[in-house]
């Protein structure tokens, strides 16, 4: 993989907006006092990361870090990896797989002691994708309620 790793920058809202209409949104949220406010708020936290990858001067690949403390394991915190998306004309091109290596990085970094990944897909290809990065779907049971 050629190109940049590393975490979003201020001035790249948009971009990061439009990529991810290439995971599952229809449109981008409309510009408003609320989003940017919240952006900010995204951008200060320690605790939040968002990874990119940059390839030909954009953005073309993007998984998300967050790191929540705990009161178990030792007082470890873990990781939640959210958002993983890859624009279609650059996938199988390890992109994605360099975010999600760094998103453990960082997580190694802040002592997490696990890393959790949640999938809407079920096509063979992409949970593969997700084994080959290192996690597995035996461990753990999930659930979601949506609100």
């Amino acid at each position: 993989m050629s190109g940049a790793v590393r975490e979003v920058r201020s001035g790249e809202l948009e971009e990061l907006l439009e990529l991810y209409t290439h995971l599952h949104e229809k449109g981008t949220p409309p510009e408003c006092p609320a989003r940017a406010a919240l952006w900010e708020k995204l951008l200060a936290d320690p605790s939040y990361h968002i990874i990119v990858a940059e390839r030909d001067g954009r953005l073309c690949a993007s998984c998300t870090l967050v790191v929540v403390p705990n009161l178990t394991r030792d007082l470890r915190p873990y990781g939640l990896v959210e958002n993983v998306v890859t624009r279609r004309e650059y996938r199988k091109q390890g992109l994605a797989s360099a975010c999600l290596n760094r998103a453990r990085e960082l997580a190694q970094a802040a002592g997490c002691y696990k890393l959790m990944l949640l999938t809407g897909a079920k096509d063979g290809a992409t949970l593969r994708f997700y084994e080959r990065a290192g996690y597995n779907c035996n461990d753990k049971t999930a659930f979601v309620q949506w609100l």
